[in-house]
């Protein structure tokens, strides 16, 4: 598959405009090869689409960071992890296609036509080290960017929720410990953790659906969700994009048992995670502890 190669973002640009940039690229790269198969008549085998995803957008992330930052350090789900990044002073953290599976497949819409997911993302978050987000370790995630192609939005550490929007989510919040609806939570579609399915079973907890864990973080800062909590375990690139954008924010991002997250890690694996809206993480983290989640005493709510 031949891809549209866009232009690349000059060095010049600042580190949150640079990630917001290069996410916003890679997702053209994606969306380029959607359009070669409904310009070749709309057959297409997914997992070879998904591949086509994973090999385009990293190659093209790969080669823009090259021409941006040449001496930063890089940790991508599709490349080969060097472990002098650990020792790094800045490092970026790309997941170039979160939700393979949502960018390969079509779901028939209310008239009844085949049309394209939009629940997939292309994250890209710089950690430095000194930097203080409120993650542990020696460093913090300082520029963040989560694009949704398929919705043409970019959300960015550049540009956080305004207090507006953040006025609106306390009232909603406020119904939420009033009992006037529902915690609403984003689950997958297809294997939600145990203790949230738990979580389901109770009158003041609904579930929402939805495809990649990029586009479930960025629906708690857009409002579309209160929280979102997994328990499956996840790699650093994941969640690296979609934290940043949601601490930059001012929701509560951290570990299920209410410790710190901390990226640029030796081994990158994350076992949980636990985003919620300031208001309701500590009424979330009650609901937690009913069905046997482990929290830590002290833990910020």
């Amino acid at each position: 598959m031949s891809t549209t190669t866009p232009v690349f973002p000059e060095p010049v640009l600042d580190d949150a405009a640079l990630a917001a940039a290069l996410a916003e690229g890679a997702g053209a790269v994606l969306l380029s090869l959607r359009d070669e198969v409904d310009a070749a008549g709309g057959a297409f085998e997914p997992r070879k689409l998904k591949d086509a995803g994973d090999a385009a957008a990293q190659a093209w992330l790969a080669a823009a960071l090259a021409h941006a930052r040449p001496d930063d350090a890089v940790l991508s789900e599709e490349a080969k992890d060097d472990a002098v990044r650990t020792g790094a002073d800045r490092v970026w953290i790309i997941d170039p296609l979160d939700g393979t599976r949502e960018f390969a497949e079509r779901s028939a819409d209310a008239s009844g036509a085949a049309a394209w997911r939009d629940d997939f993302a292309v994250h890209v978050a710089l950690w430095v080290r000194g930097a203080d987000d409120g993650t542990a370790g020696p460093g913090g995630l300082a520029a963040g960017a989560v694009a949704l192609p398929a919705r043409g939005v970019v959300h960015t550490t550049g540009a956080p929720s305004s207090d507006h929007d953040l006025d609106a989510r306390d009232a909603s919040a406020r119904a939420v410990l009033a009992g006037e609806r529902p915690l609403r939570i984003a689950a997958s579609r297809s294997r939600p953790p145990a203790f949230v399915a738990e979580l389901a079973g109770r009158d003041d907890v609904e579930l929402v659906p939805m495809g990649s864990a990029g586009v479930k973080v960025v629906s708690v800062v857009d409002g579309t969700v209160d929280a979102y909590v997994h328990g499956g375990g996840q790699y650093e690139w994941d969640s690296a994009a979609p934290v940043a954008v949601a601490l930059a924010a001012g929701y509560d991002c951290t570990r299920l048992d209410g410790t710190p997250l901390e990226y640029n890690r030796q081994d990158p694996w994350l076992p949980d995670l636990f985003v919620c809206h300031p208001s309701l993480a500590a009424h979330l983290r009650a609901a937690l502890q009913g069905v046997g989640v482990a929290i830590k005493e002290g833990a910020q709510s």
